[in-house]
């Protein structure tokens, strides 16, 4: 999850918004990050969802499944703040996650 998050905002570093309509790249990009962050979320144990409640589990593996199965009707601004504010938010708690012993 850390990875393609940070994969996400590497994309969108010195980018706005404009660049997600017109660069089918960047879109496609971020929309696989995202997805990846969401399947990798899926694969997270009961456990740690329990235990990080506030980490929202189901809405990031909802997204993803959004992005798998309504890729023909994605909302590019839900993209670009997934990639923009919900990632850099979600972030650090990952790190901290990895961090724990």
């Amino acid at each position: 999850m850390i990875e393609a998050a940070e994969t996400a905002l590497s994309f969108v570093a010195g980018r706005d918004r404009a660049d997600l309509d017109s660069d089918q790249m960047l879109f496609f990009a971020l929309v696989r990050a995202i997805e990846i962050v969401g399947e990798a979320a899926s694969q997270v144990s009961l456990a740690t969802r329990q235990a990080t409640s506030n980490v929202p589990w189901s809405v990031i593996v909802g997204m993803r499944n959004r992005v798998v199965h309504g890729y023909a009707d994605i909302n590019h601004d839900i993209v670009w703040q997934t990639a923009t504010e919900a990632l850099p938010e979600l972030l650090p708690t990952l790190r901290s996650l990895v961090a724990t012993p």
